[in-house]
C-alpha cells in the first residue's frame, strides 16, 4: 500500500490538470506585488541622518561618535536616549544602525521577564550589532544583573544545577552597541544608567521642524500639501512628530473626501477643528479639564482625586497623559495644595481670568 501511494503522489503532477494550475500561475504574476506599494504608508521614518529633521544637538554629537568609532574600528558606545514619547528615539537607534552598517534588534523591557529572553537575545548578537530596547526603565532586577557584565566585558554569566551541583559559566558575546530608551530617566537604577556611555535628551520640536517633517510625511503618502497647510497641522501637534504624522493622516482622509485639491490651511483647520484639536493643540480631555477646574473649582487649587473623579479619569492617566503638556504650555500649575489653571488656560477658553489682587484682600 506504501508502494502504491508512492506512485500516486508522483504520478499526480503528470495527470493534473492545466486549469487548476492557472490560478498558482496567476498569483506569481509581477501584477500581484503591486499591492504591496500600500506599505509605503507605514516606512515613513528617515533611514539616514540626512533625512531626520530636528534635535539638531543630538544629531551633532551622535555624528561625532558615530565616525570616532568607524575611525577605530570600534562599535559605538552605550547609548541612552530620553524624552517624552514620540519624539523619534527608535529610529534614532534604526538609523545608527544603518550608519553603522549593522543590523538592529528592537525589543521592549516587559518582553524581557525570563533570564533565559535576555540571555538567547545577547548571544544572538552579531559582531557590531544595535541592540534596542525600549521602556528600559521597565527592566526586572535580574534582567538588569545579567545586562551589567554584557556592557561592560561582552560577556554572560549563566548558572547550570541546583545545590551542590551548581555550575557557574560565562559565555563571550560579540561586542555589541546597548541603546535604551526611555520616558523615564530618574526610574533608572543608578549602577544601569552609569554604564552608558552617552546620555542624550531629546526635546520637543518647533512648528517649523514639524512643518518640515509633515511636508516629508506627505510626498511618502504621496498627498499634495501646501506649506501653509503643514504649518497649521504642525501648530496643533503638541512638539512631537508621532502627534504630526497622526494629525497629517486624519487630514488627509477628510480632504480626500470633502475637498478635492491639495491641504491647504483652511482645509486642516477645518479637518482638526472636526476632529476636536484646537488651534493650541488640545483636545476635547484637555479642554474639558480646564474647563471643569474653572467652573467647579474656581480655576484651583484642586487635588488629583477631585479632578479625577469630577472628569471620570484616573489619576495616573491626568498625571501621565494630560498634565505633561499642559503644564509645558503654561495652562496649568502644580502647586503643595493642588492643581490652578493659570490666567492663560482662562484666556483660551474664553473665560474672564480672576483678578490677582483681589485674592489678597481679607
Amino acid at each position: 500500500m506504501a508502494i502504491i501511494s508512492s506512485k500516486q503522489s508522483h504520478s499526480e503532477p503528470e495527470r493534473r490538470n492545466p486549469r487548476t494550475t492557472r490560478p498558482r500561475e496567476e498569483l506569481l504574476q509581477p501584477k500581484a506585488m503591486v499591492d504591496e506599494h500600500g506599505k509605503q504608508e507605514e516606512s515613513i521614518r528617515p533611514q539616514k541622518f540626512a533625512d531626520y529633521i530636528g534635535q539638531k544637538d543630538l544629531k551633532e554629537v551622535l555624528d561625532i561618535a558615530l565616525k570616532a568609532a568607524k575611525a577605530r574600528g570600534e562599535t559605538l558606545d552605550h547609548l541612552l536616549l530620553y524624552g517624552p514619547p514620540g519624539l523619534g528615539k527608535t529610529t534614532m537607534a534604526l538609523i545608527l544602525a544603518a550608519e553603522m552598517g549593522v543590523n538592529c534588534k528592537i525589543t521592549s523591557a516587559p518582553a524581557l521577564e525570563r533570564p533565559r529572553d535576555i540571555v538567547g537575545l545577547l548571544v544572538g548578537l552579531q559582531p557590531g550589532d544595535v541592540l534596542f530596547i525600549d521602556e528600559i526603565h521597565r527592566l526586572s532586577r535580574m534582567a538588569e544583573e545579567i545586562l551589567y557584565p554584557a556592557m561592560e566585558d561582552f560577556r554572560v554569566d549563566i548558572t547550570t544545577g541546583k545545590g551542590a551541583s551548581a555550575k557557574s559559566r560565562s559565555i563571550p558575546l560579540q561586542r555589541f552597541t546597548l541603546v535604551g530608551a526611555t520616558t523615564r530617566a530618574g526610574s533608572l537604577s543608578s549602577p544601569l544608567r552609569d554604564r552608558f556611555g552617552l546620555v542624550q535628551r531629546l526635546r520637543f520640536y518647533q512648528p517649523d521642524e514639524l512643518s518640515q517633517i509633515v511636508l516629508r510625511t506627505a510626498q511618502l503618502l504621496q498627498t499634495a500639501i501646501t506649506d501653509d497647510g503643514a504649518l497649521e497641522i504642525a501648530r496643533r501637534s503638541r512638539g512631537t512628530p508621532r502627534i504630526a504624522n497622526r494629525l497629517l493622516k486624519r487630514v488627509r482622509d477628510y480632504a480626500e473626501v470633502k475637498s478635492a485639491g491639495s491641504i491647504d490651511q483652511s482645509v486642516a483647520a477645518e479637518a482638526l477643528t472636526l476632529f476636536q484639536v484646537d488651534p493650541c493643540g488640545l483636545d476635547w480631555t484637555d479642554r474639558q479639564m480646564l474647563t471643569v477646574m474653572i467652573e467647579q473649582f474656581n480655576g484651583g487649587p484642586v487635588g488629583i482625586e477631585t479632578m479625577a473623579a469630577a472628569t471620570g479619569e484616573d489619576t495616573q492617566t491626568i498625571e501621565e497623559v494630560y498634565e505633561p503638556y499642559l503644564m509645558q504650555i503654561g495652562y496649568l500649575q502644580r502647586t503643595p495644595r493642588g492643581r490652578v489653571a493659570s490666567p492663560a488656560a482662562y484666556q483660551h477658553l474664553g473665560f474672564n481670568p480672576p483678578n490677582e489682587q483681589l485674592s489678597l484682600l481679607p
